[in-house]
C-alpha cells in the first residue's frame, strides 16, 4: 500500500469517527455542572458493602474488577513487548560492569549525591510499601506503591553505581515477581468460581472498617497488582539501563584511545 492511499484511508475513517465523537461531546454535562450519580452511589454502598474507606480501590478491585484485570495484563503485555524488542537487538547477555560507550565519559558521583540517595532510597522504598499496603484505607494502592518501589531502585543506581545496582537487580527475579503478581490477580478472581460464585466475588472475611486488611478478596488483588507493577517497571528500568550500558559491538575490547571497554563503576 503506497503512502498516498494510506493517508486517504486515514482521512476517510477519521472523518467517519468525527460524527460519533461529536454526538458524545454534545451528550456530556456542561462544564462545571453536576456530574452523574455514579460517584455518590459508590460512596454510599462501598463502606458497608466492603468495609473499606478508599472508594477508588473499591472501584478498581470490586465494582469494575474485570476492567482492572484487563489493564493489568495490558501492562504485562507492554513490558513483555519492550523486553522482547530491546533484548532482540541487544541479546540476552547481561553483565555487572558498566560499559564504556564512545562519546559518553564516566561522570563520577559527588559525595552529596551518594548521601542523598542513601537517605532517600530506603525512605522511598518504605513509602512505596506504605502506599501498596494501605490501598483499602487511604489513597494509594498496588499500582502507585509498585511504581514508587521500582523508582527507589533508581536511587540505588544513582547512589551506589552500576555494579552494585546490578548485583541487587536481577532480571529473572523481576520476571518472576511480575508474572506471579499478574497470576495472583487472575487466580483471585477464579478462586470464587470454584465454589460456584461469580468471578471476583468476595469469599473472604471483610474485616473491620478502616483496617489495613479490610476488603476481603481485594487484599489479594491489590497484592497481585503491587507485585506485577513493581516487577514490570523495575524490568523496564533494567532493560533501558542495559541499552545505555552496552558498548558498540565493533568497539568491544580496548577503545581507540586505549581505554578499557568496561568501567568499574560510576555510570
Amino acid at each position: 500500500m503506497n503512502p498516498r492511499l494510506r493517508l486517504t484511508l486515514l482521512g476517510v475513517f477519521s472523518a467517519w469517527l468525527l460524527v460519533p465523537i461529536w454526538r458524545i461531546a454534545l451528550a456530556l454535562p456542561p462544564f462545571g455542572g453536576p456530574t452523574a450519580g455514579y460517584g455518590p452511589a459508590v460512596n454510599a454502598i462501598g463502606p458497608p458493602l466492603r468495609h473499606i474507606s478508599n472508594m477508588v480501590s473499591a472501584v478498581n478491585f470490586d465494582f469494575r474488577g474485570i476492567d482492572t484485570l484487563g489493564e493489568e495484563f495490558m501492562l504485562l503485555c507492554a513490558v513483555t513487548g519492550a523486553v522482547v524488542l530491546l533484548r532482540g537487538s541487544r541479546g540476552e547477555d547481561l553483565t555487572e560492569k558498566a560499559g564504556m560507550v564512545p562519546g559518553r565519559p564516566v561522570e563520577w558521583r559527588a559525595e552529596s549525591t551518594v548521601l542523598i540517595c542513601r537517605i532517600f532510597g530506603p525512605v522511598t522504598f518504605l513509602f512505596g510499601l506504605y502506599l501498596a499496603l494501605h490501598a483499602t484505607v487511604t489513597p494509594g494502592g498496588g499500582f502507585q506503591g509498585g511504581v514508587v518501589i521500582a523508582s527507589g531502585l533508581l536511587l540505588v543506581y544513582l547512589g551506589e553505581g552500576y555494579e552494585t545496582w546490578r548485583k541487587l537487580v536481577r532480571s529473572k527475579a523481576l520476571d518472576a515477581i511480575e508474572g506471579c503478581g499478574a497470576l495472583l490477580f487472575a487466580l483471585a478472581g477464579i478462586w470464587p468460581m470454584i465454589g460456584g460464585a461469580a468471578y471476583m466475588q468476595n469469599v473472604l472475611p471483610l474485616g473491620q472498617f478502616k483496617d489495613m486488611l479490610s476488603g476481603g478478596l481485594m487484599v489479594l488483588e491489590n497484592a497481585g497488582v503491587g507485585f506485577a507493577v513493581t516487577g514490570g517497571f523495575a524490568m523496564l528500568f533494567l532493560e533501558f539501563m542495559e541499552e545505555t550500558r552496552a558498548p558498540e559491538p565493533e568497539l568491544e575490547g580496548p577503545g581507540a584511545n586505549g581505554a578499557p571497554a568496561a568501567a568499574e563503576d560510576g555510570r
